[in-house]
């Protein structure tokens, strides 16, 4: 094969090498060009946006993240002083008992009997 003949050898008329020269080719680049340049415009309008709306919701994950961690550790200091209270009390009922073991009976015993005449009703 030839190396030195062109594609367009022999296929018909040649193209103008300038769009200059043909007014429909230099309409038409001008119009790719526009379209690439409002596609541009678009892009970077969209990325920008993208970019805020990104930041936003990093923001607000934080912030909940933020929330639950103190409402978390909130959590565990109550239930912390709940146990210490829980613990408070049954010693002091346990400390009551051996005290006066006949009064902690008795009391028991009024109390179920009470709890039994309030079930009937």
């Amino acid at each position: 094969m030839d190396r030195t003949t062109t594609l367009n050898e022999g296929a018909g008329p040649a193209r103008p090498a300038s769009p200059l020269n043909n007014p429909i080719d230099a309409k038409v680049d001008s119009v790719v060009r526009s379209a690439h340049e409002a596609t541009d415009r678009v892009a970077d309008a969209a990325s920008a946006q993208i970019g805020r709306a990104r930041e936003s919701v990093h923001q607000a994950v934080d912030g909940a993240a933020s929330t639950a961690h103190s409402g978390a550790g909130y959590a565990a200091s109550a239930i912390e002083q709940t146990l210490q209270t829980q613990q408070k009390v049954v010693e002091s009922a346990c400390a009551s008992i051996r005290a006066r073991p006949l009064m902690a009976v008795a009391g028991a015993a009024i109390g179920g009997y009470l709890l039994g005449r309030l079930a009937r009703f």
